[in-house]
């Protein structure tokens, strides 16, 4: 299904955050009262009256000339060129400003549907403020509180009838993809490279990038869910509010995304915040692919990539099965290839194997190296099978789950890849006792 595009648009600090939150039903964007923290364009999907849509967030417009107002201008000329219905959002209990008039005036050329959204009206309009409103040419304005949700359902009820139908098409789930890094790595300049298109907002100012941005992107059959996440920085860095959900939302970013991209700076090296942040990808049990960026800026010759590789493994030897790729988000150098990288560790990640082949894998692996002895009691393993993807899971049926050393377990672990790959995934096998009524 392809759906309609509703963009949030309005000046800064008037609770369109809020209301993008309350409309989705989820906590997606960053809600702080200072003006300037949503930048990025934002997606949510929202359903309503048997109706889906996707509602889109944007930065606050100053209308000013630094660097940073223009980038959230040029996302918020994107998001109105995709949109078919715009909603702008002022603050009720300031009433119209001169920032909200020059809005207006850039939504008014459009000729896109627009509806005037009256945000904070806990207590409704303050005297005259009404009339005031109509000034802005944008017809009678719709009170609610995004805080509250008062009267977001007639907001969305007036929402679906202005929009078009879906258009219906074979839908396949989304490959969700994570960029995750330490900030300034890079990441959003790899999405953008990815995406075919300035998305999402390139600076060299370490925490450009605030909310874990969604972007939609179709290459072939498959389509793929691109979130570029804050810069994950150590705890003792984190000094604001804001930068601290930044980091959480990057934390459940990585937690729910397929494939995770972990990025590393190839002029720095891996860091003990790299080994930190790659982690949380492994411990969450995403698929993995470790991708070292601006390789353009590293003097070489023929040896350096794989004295790079070696080293890389030396410090995360936990990432043993992840794949390395060196490529330049500047220059476009193996971007493209990151493609075929990510769909096969994906299927990789979601592999199956039968218990048939399963045990015989155990009966030559214990005939090789038999389980171990402790106390004079021999570990006996009765079968294995697997019970999850995603990543591939094993359990492991044995007389007593303690005598289950983890060497031997990564033993078995070894003889799995070596058998059927499982790169750019972890796996895990959980060790089962078995009743006495159970064992053979």
């Amino acid at each position: 299904m392809i759906r309609p595009v509703v963009a949030i648009v309005g000046r800064p600090n008037v609770g369109k955050s809020t209301l993008f939150n309350r409309l989705i039903q989820k906590r997606l964007a960053i809600e702080e009262p200072t003006p300037g923290i949503t930048r990025d364009r934002i997606y949510g999907r929202v359903e309503w009256l048997d109706k889906e849509f996707w509602l889109v967030d944007t930065g606050g417009l100053t209308f000013e000339e630094d660097k940073i107002s223009r980038e959230i201008m040029q996302q918020v000329r994107l998001a109105l060129a995709e949109a078919q219905v715009i909603l702008m959002v002022v603050d009720v209990r300031s009433g119209p400003v001169p920032l909200d008039e020059e809005v207006a005036a850039l939504l008014r050329r459009t000729e896109k549907p627009v509806l005037l959204v009256a945000n904070k009206a806990e207590t409704g309009f303050p005297t005259g403020a009404e009339t005031e409103f109509y000034g802005l040419g944008l017809g009678e304005p719709h009170l609610v509180s995004g805080a509250h949700g008062l009267g977001t359902g007639d907001l969305l009820d007036e929402v679906v009838r202005l929009l078009p139908e879906a258009v219906l098409e074979e839908e396949e789930e989304d490959l969700k993809v994570a960029v995750i890094g330490r900030p300034n790595v890079g990441k959003s300049s790899l999405v953008n490279r990815l995406a075919g298109a300035e998305r999402v907002i390139v600076s060299d100012l370490p925490g450009t990038t605030r909310d874990a941005i969604d972007l939609l992107i179709t290459r072939g059959e498959r389509r793929y869910r691109l979130v570029d996440t804050a810069g994950i920085r150590r705890k003792s860095k984190v000094e604001q509010a804001v930068e601290y959900y930044s980091v959480l939302r990057s934390i459940r970013a990585a937690e729910e995304a397929d494939v995770v991209l972990m990025l590393l700076d190839a002029t720095e090296g891996v860091t003990e915040q790299d080994k930190r942040i790659a982690g949380i990808a492994h411990e969450a049990g995403r698929a993995i692919l470790i991708v070292v960026n601006k390789w353009d800026k590293v003097e070489k010759d023929d040896k350096t990539m794989d004295a790079y590789r070696i080293k890389i493994r030396d410090e995360l030897v936990y990432l043993s099965y992840a794949p390395v790729i060196f490529i330049s988000a500047r220059t476009g150098q193996r971007v493209e290839r990151l493609f075929e990288l990510i769909d096969y560790v994906a299927e990789q990640h979601a592999l199956r194997i039968s218990t048939a082949r399963l045990n015989e894998l155990l009966e030559d692996a214990m005939a090789v190296t038999p389980p171990p002895a402790r106390k004079g009691k021999r570990l006996k393993i009765y079968y294995m099978t697997q019970v999850r993807v995603k990543p591939p899971t094993f359990a492991l049926f044995v007389n007593e789950p303690e005598l289950a050393h983890f060497s031997y377990l990564r033993y078995l672990e070894n003889r799995l890849r070596e058998t059927y790959g499982f790169e750019g995934t972890p796996l895990r096998i959980l060790v089962r006792g078995r009743s006495k009524e159970e064992r053979p």
